[in-house]
């Protein structure tokens, strides 16, 4: 009897009519021969109430209790889905994250699954019950509760999974699976069986909601198989692994990409003034995320670097940059809004040369100005202006043939 890990939607704990409907299928799934853990997030709706009765008894309560008040929303929610598949005759048990054996450690403002003591999940697993675990929570070598924060609950799964050897993680979410683009914006998108595991990593790293880039990272280290689908419909989803049946040999097989863009340029008088290294790592340590890097070094004229980031850290980054300015050796800096980041993201473009040419020449010809430009073994970005980001996003939609891919 093989082993399932589904992390649950947040959506689907919103009341107790989905709570019922969640149990359910979970019962479901047990009858099919099945043994089921189930992770879940906290309960939105009580994180408030909790912080703002902490906030009237003080206004600087201690991490370490906002932890611990944090984690109480999860565990509830374990509560209350093993109670209602208990009311169904089914055995359940709900652990919080201690109780699971989570590990975890804190590094670099980071909370991270050191290992997972899986026996006693495995004890009531080999009991004929099904596991409930409260996500993105864990405890340290102190004993304190720490939270993961975000993608905690779907990378809490993974590595339920690795532990007791599941021979899949179900990563259930408001959409039916992995769409070759944002179906809301580019209509003619249609949902992928198949995934490589570098391929969603590179979606979820360039806004994908579907599921976050820590989880994806852990489980193509562990190997194991991911499938995302709808917590509403018992539909086939999109299986994630490390090599796929390539749908119809399509070279590209993903469209993404992001509002809001900022590139920001630094220019210096001279060559040996210049130091990509000072730079990014000054900003790096002000936690000021870097994208895009273009460096122009040209006789004659005076070098500058070039660096796309996100709308929220623009202020940030202008802070460090000028009470930097002495210390990293730049003369000016300049800025650009209103653009937007553009990208195709498929394994099949290590072994077809020549899919940038095609997607450079389409915008050409689309009369979409190109003003950065990205590349990896298996993906191309490129930075547009932002009033060209949707027809960007439908005309490389089109090139690469993507309305072709079998739902």
């Amino acid at each position: 009897m093989s082993s399932i890990v589904v992390k649950i939607d947040s959506s689907t704990l919103s009341t107790p009519e989905k709570i019922e409907l969640l149990a359910d299928r979970l019962i479901e799934q047990k009858k099919a021969g099945h043994k089921i853990v189930a992770v879940v997030p906290p309960l939105e709706n009580l994180e408030d109430k909790l912080l703002q009765y902490a906030q009237i008894l003080t206004d600087n309560p201690s991490i370490r209790e906002l932890y611990a008040l944090d984690a109480l929303n999860t565990q509830a929610a374990s509560s209350l889905l093993a109670i209602s598949i208990e009311k169904k005759g089914v055995q359940a048990v709900s652990l919080n994250g201690w109780q699971a054996g989570i590990e975890v450690v804190q590094s670099n403002h980071n909370v991270l699954i050191e290992g997972v003591q899986q026996e006693y999940i495995v004890e009531h697993l080999t009991n004929d019950t099904i596991v409930i675990v409260a996500g993105s929570q864990g405890i340290n070598r102190n004993r304190d509760i720490l939270l993961m924060g975000e993608g905690g609950p779907e990378t809490t799964a993974v590595a339920i999974g690795a532990a007791i050897d599941a021979a899949q993680v179900e990563i259930l979410t408001d959409r039916d699976g992995i769409y070759t683009a944002d179906s809301t914006v580019v209509q003619q998108a249609r949902k992928l069986k198949q995934m490589t595991y570098d391929e969603m990593l590179e979606l979820a790293n360039l806004g994908s909601s579907s599921i976050h880039p820590r989880a994806v990272e852990l489980a193509k280290i562990v190997e194991i198989p991911l499938v995302v689908r709808s917590s509403s419909d018992n539909c086939e989803g999109t299986l994630i692994k490390g090599e796929v049946d390539m749908e119809k040999n399509l070279i590209v097989r993903g469209v993404a990409y992001e509002a809001d863009i900022i590139r920001l340029t630094v220019g210096y008088d001279s060559y040996e003034q210049s130091s990509l290294a000072d730079i990014f790592t000054t900003l790096a340590e002000h936690e000021v995320d870097v994208d895009i890097i273009v460096q122009a070094v040209i006789d004659g004229v005076k070098p500058t670097v070039s660096f796309s980031i996100a709308k929220e850290d623009f202020a940030d980054a202008i802070k460090v940059l000028e009470k930097n300015k002495t210390a990293l050796g730049f003369s000016f800096a300049d800025f650009e809004v209103g653009l937007a980041k553009v990208s195709i993201v498929g394994a099949g473009m290590v072994s077809n040369p020549g899919v940038a040419a095609r997607m450079f020449d389409r915008l050409r010809k689309e009369n979409i100005l190109v003003k950065m430009v990205s590349t990896s073994e298996i993906k191309v970005s490129v930075v547009v202006p932002q009033d060209e980001m949707v027809r960007a996003a439908n005309v490389l939609h089109d090139e690469f043939n993507l309305v072709e891919v079998l739902a």
